[in-house]
């Protein structure tokens, strides 16, 4: 793919002052106060890139500088990636978003639905109607992460392992665990963050015939010219691998650490990560790790209705399925949500087929146009496109959990208060 044009802010309706104000905040609010190791912030809009800056460092303890090729565990934004590559065997009629999941899972048939106990010995009673296809993409399908820490259920998630992206689990295991787990509700009745996506993964190996990893790579990262991004760092790449920390907040998510460093502890060193090698658990809900650079290039590819540079990933009307609403009856994540932890703030926000969705900008009470849609990961990551604008954001540090600052917040209002040109 060809690289977008570097341009000046203005030349695209943006305004470099501002762009140097929101620098400045990430400096000293973040960097400079040892919150993050550094961070990398791409701004494109109208067909040019019109602010990219790095800061800081990569890896703290070898003071690696943050470059603009340098490489990211991403987490779940690889969820999006992941519900495109779905969508792409949902357009050659290869599968039916109402169709059953226990038609291509039958060991999940007779998964019954959280009434009271303890792992193994769970009382359970029958969901309401089955999970189908759709409540995976969505997240409504009465799976969990073991990480929410809420529930016998995701108890029993962290007894098995399931979904954590460092294991030594597959796909598979993963699969024959959740048939022995009942579900927390019954689907379709509430959203919880989940492993769903990871099972999309599981099924779009099932589908296609080849493994999933391998569908990734010859049906969208090949094509776009995605060279940076998959699911471990070969040898010729590790010195661009960034260092992972954890900000180890009191009462928030918790990691395994090794080595404290100020406000940062260090969780995942780059030359000695799990990364560095090809995973046998193949996550298609948090494994990819990426550059900003190959990031945009599949942003772009949204933007432009699934197409860029004459590679077509999905078509414009299967991506506006995928970046409308589907919470049942139209309702935002507050009205659904079940879940301690996502990577979207709730008010005003649906969930389309891999992305939260912006459907009343006015209640989530910073700038922002309705019908935008985004994601982000646990490090820190996060990305939206805004089709009323013509724009793409994304925003790269590795610092866990995301939601240890309201960096995400004040992306989208300082860069919306960049914009001097409205397209409405």
């Amino acid at each position: 793919m060809l690289a977008p044009t570097p341009a000046s802010p203005e030349s695209a309706g943006m305004s470099k002052q501002a762009f140097d104000r929101l620098e400045a905040h990430i400096k000293n609010r973040y960097v400079d106060a040892g919150r993050f190791p550094g961070a990398q912030l791409l701004v494109y809009r109208r067909g040019k890139v019109v602010h990219s800056a790095v800061q800081g460092f990569a890896d703290i303890e070898r003071k690696a500088p943050m470059k603009d090729d340098t490489i990211f565990r991403i987490y779940s934004m690889t969820k999006p990636i992941t519900s495109a590559a779905f969508m792409m065997l949902f357009e050659e009629g290869r599968v039916a978003l109402d169709e059953p999941v226990h038609k291509y899972i039958p060991e999940w048939k007779n998964l019954g639905v959280f009434q009271a106990g303890t792992a193994p010995a769970f009382l359970t009673r029958p969901p309401s109607r089955p999970m189908l296809i759709v409540d995976l993409l969505r997240h409504t399908s009465g799976l969990t992460y073991g990480f929410q820490q809420r529930s016998n259920v995701d108890a029993a998630y962290r007894e098995l392992k399931i979904g954590e992206v460092v294991t030594s689990g597959t796909l598979q295991s993963m699969v024959d665990g959740l048939a022995k787990i009942p579900l927390e509700f019954s689907p379709g009745e509430a959203w919880n963050y989940s492993v769903s996506t990871d099972v999309i993964g599981y099924l779009i190996g099932k589908i296609s015939g080849m493994p999933f990893e391998q569908f990734l790579k010859e049906r969208i990262f090949d094509p776009l010219g995605m060279r940076d991004t998959g699911f471990f760092v070969p040898a010729d790449k590790v010195h661009r691998f960034a260092a992972c920390y954890s900000a180890d907040p009191k009462g928030g998510m918790t990691f395994h650490v090794t080595d404290r460093k100020g406000d940062l502890t260090l969780q995942d060193d780059p030359t000695t990560s799990s990364y560095l090698k090809s995973p046998s658990f193949i996550s298609g809900g948090g494994g990819l790790c990426s550059t900003t650079a190959d990031y945009l290039t599949f942003c772009r590819a949204l933007l432009n209705g699934g197409e860029l540079d004459g590679v077509r990933l999905i078509g414009p009307k299967t991506l506006a399925l995928m970046t409308s609403n589907h919470l049942p009856g139209g309702r935002d994540l507050p009205a659904m949500s079940r879940s301690l932890f996502s990577e979207a703030t709730y008010n005003g926000i649906g969930f389309g087929l891999g992305f939260s969705v912006t459907m009343n900008p006015a209640q989530t009470l910073i700038p922002g146009s309705a019908g935008e849609y985004s994601w982000g990961g646990a490090a820190t990551t996060s990305f939206w496109i805004d089709p009323a604008e013509e724009l793409i954001a994304i925003f790269m540090t590795q610092v866990l959990p995301s939601s240890a600052y309201p960096i995400r917040r004040e992306l989208r209002t300082m860069v919306y208060a960049a914009i001097t040109d409205s397209n409405i």
